[in-house]
């Protein structure tokens, strides 16, 4: 671990109740969880309600986005991430489907991950396709990161100003640019 600190926005979402809790207080533990990780939490967005993605799929999620300062790689973060998940119950089983808890490392200062090459493959998958791949690799910035109104929303309260290494926009510019109906949905709570 190095003593250079780099800062990395986490995305996290919940639609299912965990021991009787619901998704708001899953969500405030497991921040809580990501501190005893020994990462600096810089900023929380506010929680927000989302309708279930796909439609009808079940409940609406509860979303929210941290700021994380930190002197771990992206790799060990998002390893992190998943031990915090484990821990609340998550089982990777289907992509997109119902969970106690997701935690997504959404970017890593201004890393592009694996190389350029990669992440421009992940990002032009077609719809269909991103449904049946899911990478081998940590790909950052989160190839979908542009299109997903309840991981920009809540991103805008914390880091407004991040501008995308490939797409060269702002998260304020990219919340911007969603269809309306997209971002009028992800309401706070």
């Amino acid at each position: 671990m190095s003593n250079f600190s780099s800062k990395a926005v986490i995305a996290l979402g919940a639609n299912l109740n965990l021991r009787s809790f619901g998704p708001k207080v899953t969500l405030q533990r497991a921040l809580d969880a990501i501190l005893r990780q020994g990462v600096v939490i810089r900023a929380v967005s506010r929680f927000f309600e989302t309708p279930c993605f796909p439609a009808g799929a079940g409940p609406d999620y509860v979303n929210a986005a941290a700021l994380i300062e930190t002197g771990k790689t992206p790799g060990e973060v998002l390893k992190f991430l998943h031990e915090v998940e484990h821990e609340f119950g998550r089982e990777r089983v289907q992509r997109w489907g119902m969970r106690t808890l997701d935690l997504d490392l959404v970017c890593y200062e201004d890393r592009v991950l694996p190389d350029r090459e990669e992440y421009d493959r992940w990002l032009k998958l077609a719809p269909e396709d991103q449904k049946r791949q899911a990478p081998e690799q940590l790909i950052l910035p989160h190839p979908r990161l542009q299109d997903r109104a309840f991981v920009l929303v809540p991103m805008a309260d914390v880091a407004p100003d991040w501008r995308h290494p490939v797409l060269g926009r702002t998260v304020t510019e990219m919340v911007a640019g969603l269809p309306t109906e997209d971002v009028e949905v992800v309401t706070p709570l």
